[in-house]
């Protein structure tokens, strides 16, 4: 996914699920304020926030779908029905594509994408500070990357915290700009970051972005014990390949590519 690499290409989540189907969510999410409505003391006014906040818009609960992941290797007790993936334990679900997406000029796996049920998911694991969290840092990047390409970014709540909904500058097929929107989530974890994109169905349907949520917050990243600089790609591996993942050579991502492109590929139906 192009908007958080520097150097070496990364690739993009399958824009085949992007058709016409695909319309504007809608961007005004309510975001709690009420506290700026009354004179009451900080405390009431952190209750009144929490309760506004339960949901956005599209119904959807702005609380975490499962109990608590993305998770660290340290956090489960074993990889259960995940597909191992290297640094990523994913977890299967039936009817899920898996695409291995691999990066021409290191022959590295750069990321995991997949299909279900019209609407898809890409994800990345990433190095991160022994202390901080660098979402925060990544979401005001990828939304002046998509900014200055005459697209648009809002920073809105959602089930993983804040999270940014893009409307991204694509060329259809009569030669015109038109935009497409994708959904960017992150967790930080332990000297790690998840970034993951959702785009076709999952974009404007609820119950289809529940589903790859759900698949997300159950992802466990295995960081390793390497030194390893921030935003430093954490290597995958296809499915089944023995021994453990080589470190990929692949240089912190950033934005200004673009993310709806599409690289080569390895498919594996579940």
């Amino acid at each position: 996914m192009g908007l958080f690499r520097r150097g070496a290409s990364s690739r993009a989540t399958d824009d085949a699920v992007l058709d016409g189907q695909a319309a504007d969510r809608t961007e005004d999410v309510a975001t709690g304020a009420g506290g700026d409505e009354t004179d009451a003391d900080e405390t009431d006014a952190d209750e009144t926030d929490a309760d506004e906040t339960d949901v956005d818009e599209s119904g959807r609960p702005l609380t975490r779908p499962g109990a608590g992941g993305p998770w660290d290797e340290s956090e489960v007790e074993g990889i259960g029905r995940r597909v191992d993936l290297g640094a990523l334990w994913l977890p299967g679900v039936p009817g899920m594509e898996l695409r291995m997406e691999i990066d021409k000029a290191s022959n590295q796996v750069t990321a995991v994408a997949l299909n279900l049920h019209g609407s898809a998911l890409q994800v990345q694991a990433f190095a991160a500070p022994r202390t901080d969290g660098i979402w925060s840092e990544i979401r005001a990047e990828i939304a002046e990357s998509v900014t200055k390409q005459g697209g648009s970014a809002d920073d809105l709540p959602g089930p993983f915290g804040r999270e940014l909904l893009a409307r991204l500058p694509v060329r259809t097929a009569e030669g015109r700009t038109g935009h497409r929107p994708a959904r960017f989530i992150g967790h930080d974890g332990p000297r790690w970051f998840l970034r993951g994109v959702l785009t076709g169905k999952a974009d404007v349907d609820p119950e289809a972005a529940r589903a790859l949520e759900e698949i997300f917050a159950d992802i466990v990243v295995i960081r390793g014990s390497q030194a390893r600089a921030p935003r430093d790609l954490l290597a995958l591996r296809l499915p089944g390949q023995a021994g453990p993942p080589v470190l990929a050579d692949v240089t912190a991502p950033a934005p200004g590519l673009d993310p709806m492109h599409r690289g080569p590929e390895i498919t594996e139906i579940h």
